[in-house]
């Protein structure tokens, strides 16, 4: 038994009794299905000695009697066997879900979603076939096999060991093709993993490709991933066409000898005509079990195979969690005063920092914006405080306390991060903008919250208003549009701490002012960090700081900054002669 095999193990014993009620049945189908041919014999030799109008309305009834009762246990054994899989399946895509909603992520900047798609559909899939249909499967082909030759060697021991002489070849079949199935399977689904990636990235950038007119380019891009998923799976259907034929002629040399030496025991009365034929009956029985065991072979396979993919998921250890949580860490009110010490962070894997030595102190209240070149270390910076990154210990503190010793719930809890790049649920727009808060909150907090992103205008010309639906991705709406939405989620939460990185890039400068105006009461009653490349949505904050290669170069208020003549002096000159430039 591998470490995989007992890691599915506790999904499998949350319904032992319904597998034992399962294969109970698989047990009385396969007695029931090794009744018919004794009964066949009793019926042969009976009706050769003389046939009555009574015998055969007997023996016909016995035979539909048997068939009716097979068929209502082989109808249970299905019935809660692969219902009890489909559970299995159930409670495994939970895992994996919740696994993948535990990870940081710089996980999913490493991996290609296509790839875990494939892993949460087709590999479970697989999964689940290995732990309802074989092992229904493989318990019924054993007991038969096992119960048939007890008979056929109750028959005529002679014949039955001349039937079983294909075994060993059958054996070595299995063994070498059962390893080529498995390595086959795992490099196919590898392979489905990149298709599905490639298709992913084609539609979630549907409108870049139509910009730049390369939809010939993913075309081709498509034809050469499905290209060598289609000749990886002609590899293993080369494989299986001649697996389950090999096994097929096997057990034929054994059915052509039997059939051969049997009729002359016969004719030479050392077993009856009814014997034989009962024979036979198990024999065909046997041919099954034989080829049956292929087929869960290969089912075994590839369901080993997918669930070793799986467990690369549901047994990653999540980079950020609450092993570091204290009494102080869960007490704490969070009331929004921010601390960086000596801040020092580089992304896993890369050796560069991208913040060095950054202290600041943000007091309760207080609106800090963040301004600098593209690439300085903004975004990363914010993206610490809420834990999307996992800060060095003691570096970053809310109110006094590392955020590493705050609960994640609590500390995301107390935040509201609009990200910059706004990520809308093809849901209406009321559940977008509720998206952060957990009870239902009354319908004039949410309009209050649009509002103060200047979405109500807009929201009043849709059709359906908030009850409108934003498509996938917020794909109905446009750029500002879905940027004051991701804005009236944030407030829609009243946090403890507001952060916006760039929020309002994709506004034009009029309704940036309205919506400034508006967060202006928003951002007095709690902490605001602003990260901005516009001077004008800064300027009214309480302290500025200008960042240059991860470093603090600047700070200060606005008046103070451009008088100073650094960098944001350098910035508000040229934004200064760019508004100029366009108004003439």
């Amino acid at each position: 038994m591998g470490p995989a095999f007992r890691r599915l193990l506790p999904y499998v014993l949350r319904y032992r009794r319904r597998f034992a009620i399962g294969l109970t049945c698989v047990v009385i189908t396969t007695a029931i299905q090794l009744v018919s041919p004794w009964v066949l014999k009793y019926a042969i030799d009976d009706i050769t000695r003389g046939a009555t109008r009574q015998k055969l309305a007997l023996y016909a009834a016995l035979l539909v009697g048997v068939a009716s009762v097979g068929a209502v246990f082989r109808f249970l054994m299905r019935r809660i066997l692969i219902g009890a899989s489909r559970d299995i399946e159930y409670d495994v895509r939970n895992a994996f879900f919740a696994r993948l909603q535990q990870m940081p992520l710089g996980y999913y900047q490493a991996r290609r979603t296509g790839d875990l798609m494939s892993r949460a559909t087709n590999d479970l899939n697989a999964v689940r076939m290995m732990i309802g249909p074989a092992v229904m499967y493989s318990t019924n082909t054993i007991l038969m096999f096992v119960v048939a030759i007890g008979i056929m060697l109750s028959i005529d021991t002679r014949l039955t060991l001349i039937a079983l002489l294909p075994l060993p070849l059958v054996s070595i079949s299995v063994k070498y093709f059962g390893s080529a199935i498995h390595k086959r399977f795992e490099s196919i689904q590898a392979q489905l993993s990149d298709l599905s990636a490639v298709v992913q990235e084609a539609l979630a950038g549907v409108r870049v490709v139509r910009a730049y007119n390369q939809e010939p380019h993913e075309i081709a891009r498509f034809k050469a991933a499905n290209a060598e998923y289609v000749r990886r799976n002609r590899v293993l259907i080369r494989l299986q066409g001649l697996f389950y034929p090999s096994l097929t002629l096997f057990l034929g040399f054994g059915a052509v000898l039997v059939l051969w030496l049997g009729s002359r025991e016969v004719i030479r009365g050392r077993i009856t005509l009814g014997e034989f034929v009962a024979f036979n009956g198990y024999l065909v029985m046997l041919s099954w079990p034989m080829i049956a065991f292929g087929w869960v072979t290969n089912i075994l396979q590839r369901g080993m195979a997918s669930w070793k993919r799986m467990l690369e998921v549901i047994d990653a250890v999540p980079a950020i969690t609450d092993d570091h949580v204290t009494e102080a860490g869960r007490a704490a009110p969070l009331l929004g005063a921010i601390e960086l010490r000596h801040l020092t962070f580089a992304y896993p894997g890369s050796g560069a920092p991208v913040l060095a030595d950054v202290s600041l102190t943000v007091s309760a209240g207080q609106t800090v914006a963040l301004v600098g070149a593209t690439g300085s270390g903004k975004s990363t910076l914010i993206s610490l405080l809420p834990r999307l990154h996992e800060p060095p210990p003691g570096t970053v503190l809310l109110d006094g306390i590392d955020v590493r010793e705050i609960p994640l719930a609590a500390l995301r809890g107390a935040i509201g991060f609009v990200p910059q790049e706004p990520f809308l649920f093809s849901d209406t727009i009321a559940a977008n903008i509720g998206f952060g808060v957990h009870d239902e909150a009354p319908e004039n907090r949410m309009r209050a919250a649009a509002a103060v992103a200047r979405l109500d205008k807009d929201v009043e010309a849709f059709p359906a208003a908030y009850d409108t639906v934003v498509g996938e991705r917020g794909i109905t709406l446009s750029g500002g549009q879905k940027q004051r939405t991701a804005l009236a989620r944030a407030i829609m939460m009243d946090p403890r701490v507001l952060i916006l990185d760039d929020a309002l890039s994709a506004v034009d400068t009029y309704t940036e002012e309205e919506i400034l105006a508006r967060l202006r009461a928003v951002m007095r009653q709690r902490t605001a960090i602003i990260v901005a490349h516009r001077v004008s949505t800064v300027r009214e904050a309480d302290l500025i700081c200008v960042l240059d290669k991860g470093r603090i170069v600047e700070r200060g208020r606005h008046d103070d900054l451009v008088a100073h003549g650094g960098l944001y002096a350098a910035l508000y000159r040229k934004q200064l002669l760019e508004e100029e430039l366009a108004a003439s």
